[in-house]
């Protein structure tokens, strides 16, 4: 009895490796999609603008997600320094990659909300950073073509190495090579390449925590590799499945602030 469960357990194991060897880049980015991370989510940020002298500029951000399905909205305000506080940005990330996101940008100096065209979201960065509209919030995995190119070790980690071509051509980059962590579909280094397949943007993630059960991404930077401009992320106070109502993320509770 005991040789036979012995035995199952290591058709079981070959099994799981033969499923593994068997995944397409598509599947891998798939499982980084559906990584999960519950209903709803709430965060705190911090966000580090550093120019290439070394000069820096400080800001502080809170966020709230929820998932509709297998939509996603997303709305986070600015609540320091007293020059961006009450910017608020509003986002509904659709799943189907033929359905355009929605995005807003509420300005309140200006007391105004402007949306985010499809067009824009892709090229230009999200309030100075380094990150584009697009960035900041979700995409579909059928936006890109994915290809796996290899596996390989990254700061003591098994990742699966996948190159990402854009289907859209307005995209602000021609391709991105990501590597993903295997033990928690997490992309912990992704290089950006623009037009002219010259390295244009590198994205590092510092911290990975797991979190009330559910890994965590605590700490990021994205660089300009080209103009050596910098914005690093970090993430204090994650909580998930909060409560929070749907009309949280709404352009009219954009514009009201928190």
């Amino acid at each position: 009895m005991k040789r036979y469960f012995f035995l199952a357990a290591l058709l079981f194991v070959a099994a799981m490796q033969l499923n593994a060897q068997n995944l397409t880049g598509r599947d891998i980015v798939q499982r980084v999609k559906d990584r999960p991370d519950g209903n709803s989510r709430y965060a705190e940020m911090q966000l580090t603008l550093v120019k290439k002298n070394g000069d820096k500029r400080e800001r502080k951000m809170v966020s709230w997600a929820m998932d509709e399905g297998k939509d996603t909205k997303k709305i986070m305000f600015f609540t320091y320094p007293g020059d961006v506080k009450g910017t608020g940005f509003l986002t509904w990330d659709y799943d189907q990659s033929s359905k355009e996101d929605d995005k807003w940008l509420y300005l309140p100096a200006m007391k105004k909300t402007r949306r985010i065209s499809g067009a824009s979201s892709k090229t230009d960065y999200f309030m100075g950073t380094d990150f584009t509209y697009d960035d900041m919030g979700g995409r579909s995995v059928d936006e890109d073509k994915h290809k796996l190119l290899r596996e390989e070790v990254r700061d003591g980690h098994k990742c699966w190495v996948v190159e990402s071509t854009p289907v859209d051509s307005r995209e602000i980059y021609s391709r991105k090579v990501s590597w993903i962590r295997q033990d928690c579909n997490v992309a912990v280094y992704v290089e950006f390449y623009d037009k002219l397949n010259k390295l244009h943007r590198v994205m590092t993630v510092l911290d990975v925590k797991k979190i009330e059960g559910f890994w965590t991404v605590m700490k990021m930077e994205m660089k300009n590799v080209q103009s050596g401009h910098s914005t690093q992320i970090v993430v204090s106070g994650p909580k998930y499945d909060i409560k929070v109502d749907k009309s949280m993320f709404t352009v009219a509770k954009l514009e009201k602030c928190l």
